[in-house]
């Protein structure tokens, strides 16, 4: 039985991971870590473990523990790692979000940066046979060339929270060559749907024209985003988990690093106007806002905001050359399926 460590499986990402998981053919022994912190209402964390501990009863064949701690605690994780000696680590754990990085930079170094030097540390003294770990689509800053490659420079970070996911590659880089961890990054593209962050815009600007205030389209709506519905990156990390990168020696008799990067993108990025056009239908078909609700009169057009980017959009190919995967859910299905979920969850 494989020992699994996702840690943030709390998180929009990570609860979906557990609970794709938790359907496996193969009895699995999961392992879920979160400080549950409250960067947004930790009420919609406590209702994904619900979902979790619903699914865990229905799948006795594997074992599922939550544990509420944090990756910045190394006697933690030291402790973690020499008791259930984990086969695949996946490392979802972040302070998540580009604005939030502008006003509280502590948080992502103690996540993004202590936080991950103690998965590595840990991964080095009670070896792994994979480490999957979290990046961001915003490595990549304010690069020009679209679609976004993997080969592509990523040294011009625009806000904090990029500079810690890329030091999140370059800390792994480095730990795969010292100590021939195979690790594999995968830089996430505006990752969306049911019971996602309420800081990102689909939900914000939801809960705001439920209110009846005003959102705000940043660029004047000449943003495009290259959203990713979360079962497709799901599936993109079930499958990478299954392959890690291969160890071998280099000419010099030392390891060549087993590291790998991947993009999981839609590949297909969307102007923001006509994205909050097909939000606001799909809001009003589920029954979340009336027929007749005035959008017009509730969105405002204001300028690009710090560290945000104009582009983002992902060249997914290397996903597919070495998993057979690329993203598949449209964006009207992604935004139907979170709209359904939110009459649903605030009825």
């Amino acid at each position: 039985m494989k020992n699994i460590l996702v840690t943030g499986s709390a998180g929009f990402i990570g609860a979906n991971l557990v609970l794709r998981l938790l359907e496996s053919q193969e009895p699995l022994h999961l392992v879920g870590l979160d400080n549950l912190n409250d960067y947004y209402d930790p009420s919609l964390k406590d209702y994904r473990l619900g979902l979790i501990a619903d699914k865990a009863k229905a799948h006795p064949e594997h074992t599922y523990h939550f544990v509420k701690g944090n990756i910045a605690d190394r006697e933690l994780v030291n402790h973690f790692f020499a008791e259930y000696k984990f086969d695949i680590v996946v490392n979802l754990a972040a302070q998540a979000g580009v604005r939030y990085s502008i006003e509280n930079p502590d948080a992502y170094i103690e996540s993004n940066v202590i936080g991950f030097y103690n998965v590595l540390e840990a991964c080095r003294y009670h070896p792994v046979q994979h480490l999957v770990y979290a990046s961001s689509s915003s490595v990549y800053g304010g690069n020009k060339k679209v679609p976004f490659s993997v080969d592509d420079r990523v040294d011009n970070p625009v806000s904090l929270y990029a500079a810690s996911k890329k030091s999140n590659e370059l800390f792994a880089h480095c730990y795969s060559k010292l100590y021939n961890i195979p690790s594999t990054g995968l830089r996430f593209f505006t990752v969306y749907g049911p019971a996602g962050r309420p800081d990102m815009a689909y939900f914000g600007f939801t809960n705001k024209l439920l209110k009846g205030e005003t959102i705000q389209i940043f660029n004047f709506g000449n943003c495009r985003r290259d959203f990713t519905y979360v079962d497709d990156i799901v599936e993109g990390i079930v499958r990478v988990m299954k392959k890690a990168p291969e160890k071998s020696t280099g000419d010099d008799g030392l390891p060549i690093p087993p590291y790998k990067v991947y993009n999981i993108g839609g590949g297909q990025p969307e102007n923001l106007l006509d994205f909050v056009q097909i939000l606001q239908e799909e809001l009003v078909r589920a029954g979340v806002l009336p027929q007749d609700y005035d959008f017009e009169a509730h969105k405002q057009l204001v300028p690009m905001q710090p560290g945000d980017v104009p582009t983002t959009y992902a060249d997914a190919t290397a996903l597919e050359r070495d998993f057979g995967f690329v993203p598949k859910i449209t964006l009207r299905e992604g935004l139907r399926k979170f709209a359904e979920w939110y009459k649903e969850y605030n009825d």
